[in-house]
């Protein structure tokens, strides 16, 4: 009887922690229509995956293990969704690949994942919020649209405390005798709490070519990362970001403040085809500001403006002056329809050392000094 009585307590365990565990399935399909005034001299109407968010499909669970604390994992993958293919250079779930654990004073996770500005800095900027990939900072050079994941990481992000919360990630290189080739580390703060909602970040990768962006040493940067605002500089050894970022909402109103830093030190360091020899051994530095408005009209229609400013300076001389218009409306809690337009004027000289085109990211180059493309578009969550 007492052997019985054990065996249903034990089944009785096993059935209690079962109901505490949960897998879910998720994902969002985004696809657009999309025309631009200039690719190469010509003008172009093309279908688009991904221009507001990158369609995805992931599989994320957790498992209470007492205590406060719980075994958490995510998998998630980056598709087209007007061809079928596979995002992040082929990977099967290049997004995130982690597995971790969540604790009474925060997350520690492990594998490939976003780094930790992504989780305060990033849902403070237009291109996360309304205005999608064409109205990320000229080149995307300080990954704000959080276009690049980082592999091989361990990441620490904390709960809020008080609206208070911090992160800090390192991921290893893995080249034998040269722990510094290909890390990367990388610390966040944030606050929220009301209307106010504040980030700052910093990023510090040792040859990004091939540690951030999957290219290739001593080849040519792949897309879409060979856009000529900085295509002549991931030679760099070492790329470094500060970011900072404000949000203040005021009744249906937000108001937005955004500024980043980043450093493309010691250009021609083979991680990357060499640098034009004017900027070999040279140091390019990108300082790019965003003011943004947006105004919730109704519970289904956000409208939203922004400018934006990059000056490049150190080893190129150019400047991209970048306005953004967009709406979101929604049909439903889970589908909606978006309209976003960009218009990106540059000048001076760029990263390969010829007169500044514009090239707003990812589409391809104009042949000139400006760009203008607008989307219109439906994204499904599910």
């Amino acid at each position: 009887m007492r052997r019985t009585t054990a065996m249903l307590g034990l089944l009785g365990a096993a059935i209690g922690a079962h109901a505490q565990s949960s897998v879910t399935l998720y994902g969002l399909i985004d696809t657009s229509l999309v025309y631009t005034n200039n690719q190469k001299g010509s003008a172009n109407y093309q279908m688009s995956s991904g221009v507001l968010s990158g369609s995805r499909w992931g599989l994320k669970g957790s498992e209470d293990l007492g205590g406060g604390y719980a075994a958490i994992f995510q998998l998630e993958n980056g598709f087209s969704s007007t061809t079928g293919t596979l995002g992040q250079n082929g990977r099967m779930f290049g997004r995130a690949a982690w597995v971790g654990a969540s604790t009474p004073v925060g997350s520690v996770t492990l594998g490939r994942q976003n780094e930790p500005s992504a989780d305060l800095v990033g849902p403070l900027v237009v291109a996360n919020q309304w205005a999608g990939g064409i109205g990320a900072h000229p080149g995307d050079t300080d990954n704000l649209y959080v276009n690049s994941r980082v592999s091989n990481s361990i990441k620490f992000l904390s709960q809020s405390y008080h609206g208070l919360r911090g992160g800090a990630l390192f991921s290893f290189g893995g080249t034998p005798g040269a722990f510094n080739n290909n890390r990367i580390w990388s610390l966040v703060a944030g606050y929220s709490q009301g209307p106010l909602a504040l980030a700052a970040s910093y990023i510090n990768t040792s040859r990004p070519n091939t540690a951030l962006w999957d290219g290739t040493a001593g080849a040519a940067p792949i897309s879409p990362n060979n856009s000529p605002i900085f295509s002549g500089y991931t030679s760099a050894r070492t790329q470094q970001v500060t970011s900072v970022a404000g949000n203040y909402t005021l009744g249906n109103a937000k108001l937005g403040l955004v500024y980043s830093n980043s450093r493309f030190e010691d250009l021609g360091s083979g991680a990357a085809s060499a640098p034009i020899a004017a900027y070999h051994g040279k140091t390019a530095v990108f300082d790019n500001a965003e003011a943004s408005f947006s105004y919730q009209f109704t519970p289904a229609l956000l409208m939203g403006v922004a400018y934006e400013y990059t000056n490049s300076h150190g080893a190129g001389d150019a400047h991209y002056n970048q306005a953004n218009i967009g709406a979101d409306y929604l049909l439903s809690k889970r589908t909606d329809i978006y309209l976003t337009a960009a218009y990106q004027r540059a000048s001076g000289t760029d990263s390969t050392g010829k007169a500044a085109v514009a090239a707003l990211w990812p589409i391809t180059a104009s042949s000139n000094s400006h760009q203008i493309v607008a989307a219109l578009g439906l994204r499904h969550r599910f």
